[in-house]
């Protein structure tokens, strides 16, 4: 063969390599399919991935997990009476979906930008908390009051926006991180007087139509107010979908839903974090937490209360989900709290045991005399939490040679 024939040989060989690469770097699920490929075919190992389900199944409460390479499902393993069809709910890992609309709205002009005062959007913050930007509540610094329950209480209430309306100040903003609940519950409203619609509405517009997101539930409270908080329903397999919009950088099917700009921002460190559950290391950045960063990988997640996790390592394409198990609820989206009224101030576990003890026994029916997100003790996550560490250990493993 002439060297001019090696050389085309060669050419069209790295073309056909560079074509692929770029063809499964590409591909994005639709509404009607989601291609299933091989660990190998990804270039991942089966033995690491059949690891990584197995240590997130050694916790009974694990409902689903659902890990994905170059836009494409290479695992996915669901506890019996559960399919790719049922649902979870995502406690907090609702605060980064809503997260992200702020930063829509920033690359569409409707808010400043994150360093914007949030006076300028909520006339009443035009008083102690004058001084507060859209970043501190993004980062968690807001210095807003902050009580043991991270103001957990607030989700028993009938108005949640008005509960938070009246938290006042207890340190100077940008000194501290302090997981509080009010500072999301705040975005609702700063979006409605920056766009003229509902935290909802935008979500469904913005994020989860172009991804084709068509099964899910976006709770209320009891007036109606968007829990920007807490509590989005869906699939592990949506949860992924919009893991994976963060890993492409915001792009879906060549629309960018997300400037790489404000995504860029997101994923870095800003805050370490205090320990929970062991006293591995983690950190936190406009309401998403930050689980590995180092030279070998960057794992960013959101987080939910019960073990609620979509693990995300953009460098290398991979998206990992794993929800507890929830009862799916077709009784609407607008809380409704009966009898369980009386236990809103009686602290928040010892809520929960009363509303599992009142189902045991038979005096509420959930779903008709309560209706809310609600996980029950069989969802409770332990051992996930034991085993983080080893967890984040083997999704890096993914992507070892």
């Amino acid at each position: 063969m002439k060297p001019t024939t090696y050389k085309n040989a060669f050419s069209s060989a790295l073309f056909v390599l560079l074509f692929s690469i770029s063809a499964s770097a590409s591909y994005f699920p639709d509404n009607n399919s989601w291609i299933e490929s091989s660990p190998e075919a990804e270039g991942v190992s089966s033995e690491k991935v059949n690891k990584l389900l197995n240590l997130s199944f050694s916790d009974d409460a694990t409902q689903a997990v659902v890990v994905v390479k170059n836009g494409k499902i290479i695992a996915e393993r669901h506890a019996k009476g559960y399919d790719i069809s049922s649902h979870g709910t995502s406690w907090s890992m609702a605060k980064s979906y809503y997260a992200a609309l702020v930063g829509i709205s920033i690359d569409k002009g409707e808010i400043k930008n994150l360093d914007e005062k949030v006076k300028n959007y909520l006339d009443y913050f035009s008083d102690e908390r004058s001084h507060i930007t859209i970043r501190d509540l993004l980062d968690m610094s807001s210095g807003l009051d902050f009580p043991s329950h991270e103001h957990e209480k607030m989700f028993f209430q009938t108005d949640h926006l008005s509960y938070a309306k009246g938290v006042g100040v207890e340190k100077g903003a940008g000194i501290k991180f302090e997981y509080n609940n009010v500072n999301s519950m705040l975005l609702g409203d700063i979006l409605f007087q920056a766009t003229g619609k509902k935290a909802d509405e935008l979500f469904i517009e913005r994020i989860l139509k172009p991804l084709q997101i068509n099964d899910f539930k976006l709770w209320k409270d009891e007036k109606g107010n968007v829990m920007t908080y807490c509590c989005v329903d869906m699939s592990a397999r949506d949860y992924s979908k919009i893991g994976l919009l963060f890993s492409r950088n915001g792009i879906w099917n060549n629309q960018q839903l997300i400037s790489k700009k404000f995504i860029d921002e997101t994923f870095r460190v800003v805050w370490e974090t205090p320990s929970r559950f062991s006293d591995y290391k983690r950190y936190y950045s406009l309401h998403w937490w930050v689980s590995k960063y180092d030279d070998e990988s960057k794992i960013f997640n959101t987080s939910g209360k019960f073990g609620q996790y979509t693990f995300v390592d953009r460098e290398n394409d991979i998206v990992v989900t794993r929800i507890s198990k929830y009862s799916q609820q077709d009784s609407g989206s607008t809380q409704k709290w009966g009898l369980m009224k009386y236990f809103r101030w009686a602290g928040i576990e010892n809520a929960i045991a009363a509303g599992r003890k009142l189902i045991e026994y038979g005096a509420i029916n959930p779903g008709s005399d309560v209706v809310t997100p609600f996980t029950e003790k069989e969802g409770e996550s332990y051992e996930f939490y034991i085993k983080y560490p080893e967890i984040i250990d083997a999704i890096a493993d993914l992507s070892r040679n």
